[in-house]
């Protein structure tokens, strides 16, 4: 993957985190993973499989085209 939409991602990922009010402990359970998966999400050194991707767009109440630039 391009390094700059690998950037993108991890950014808007940690903004929607951050965003949410929610606690790193709250969007790991609701998500199944656990609190240290997603510090890794935050800091960059990891990013979601699909599923999971899927997963924190629900809980996160946020567009995937949002967090994965696409605009139209």
């Amino acid at each position: 993957m391009d390094k700059n939409l690998d950037l993108i991602i991890y950014e808007n990922i940690k903004k929607e985190i951050e965003q949410s009010g929610l606690k790193k402990s709250e969007i790991a359970k609701a998500v199944g993973v656990s609190r240290a998966t997603i510090s890794q999400y935050l800091s960059g050194r990891a990013q979601p499989t699909l599923a999971t991707f899927a997963k924190l767009c629900e809980v996160l109440d946020c567009s995937a085209d949002d967090i994965l630039n696409l605009k139209k």
